[in-house]
């Protein structure tokens, strides 16, 4: 991975075999980034695309490999009070299944790089936005105290 902050914003090229979610948390650690959002595109061998399920709680998760075209990758970084620091990702791949053009999106766990990804990574100015853990769903969401 490569990166270069222009302005406020960080742009990141990753290269074969980089794992896109734990490069985007390195350059937000390295640079003191405790909230940001970010998107870009790519191509990538492999992904684990979650769904959350919410009468059990828990993530039913799809493994892809192959030439999966990157068409979007969105999410946000926030940090918690103690300081660690969580991903809420979602990605839209195609990819072809035999002659069939198909696609597959949903929540991240991870994604690693084929040839390239290129990613814009912004972060959050004048504020911080942190993370809370909500006891009903067992997920975090952005809070604003």
């Amino acid at each position: 991975m490569e990166y270069r902050q222009f302005g406020n914003t960080y742009y990141a090229r990753m290269d074969r075999g980089d794992e896109i979610i734990s490069c985007i948390l390195d350059v937000c650690k390295k640079e003191g980034i405790q909230s940001a959002v970010f998107s870009g595109i790519g191509g990538c061998s492999s992904a684990e695309i979650q769904t959350f399920i919410p009468e059990t709680g828990e993530f039913e998760t799809q493994h892809l490999t192959g030439m999966l075209e990157l068409i979007a990758i969105n999410g946000n970084v926030v940090t918690d009070c103690d300081g660690a620091y969580f991903h809420h990702t979602h990605a839209v791949y195609s990819y072809k299944d035999g002659e069939e053009h198909k696609m597959a999106a949903g929540h991240i766990s991870a994604t690693t790089v084929l040839y390239t990804a290129e990613i814009e990574i912004r972060p959050v100015t004048g504020g911080v936005i942190r993370r809370k853990y909500d006891e009903e769903t067992g997920t975090g969401f952005w809070d604003f105290d």
